[in-house]
């Protein structure tokens, strides 16, 4: 009992942690970034003014939902590796698994 109460303070310690960290994702050579949080929530979206001069409004558009999800993928996996330590691996519903 007192190995899981230590394990859910550690759990709710990293998930506050991870709400301040952030991670970026960006494509089209950098034309898009996104940026997002540990607790999955889209923090900016940087536009190279390049990418909008270009025109074509769907590649843009399929850029911007390519670097979001990009962003948000990486910030499920930096929360799993910060998960994956404190559980050692076990698979604990609704703590940071997909």
């Amino acid at each position: 009992m007192k190995q899981a109460a230590s394990m859910q303070k550690e759990i709710e310690r990293i998930q506050k942690e991870m709400s301040e960290k952030t991670v970026t994702h960006s494509v089209g050579g950098g034309m898009v970034t996104a940026t997002a949080r540990g607790d999955g929530t889209l923090v900016s979206i940087r536009i190279d003014p390049k990418a909008v001069a270009a025109g074509d409004m769907e590649m843009l558009e399929d850029s911007v939902v390519a670097a979001v999800n990009g962003a948000l993928a990486e910030a499920r996996e930096m929360v799993q590796r910060a998960m994956n330590q404190v559980t050692a691996g076990l698979p604990i519903p609704g703590l940071g698994g997909r």
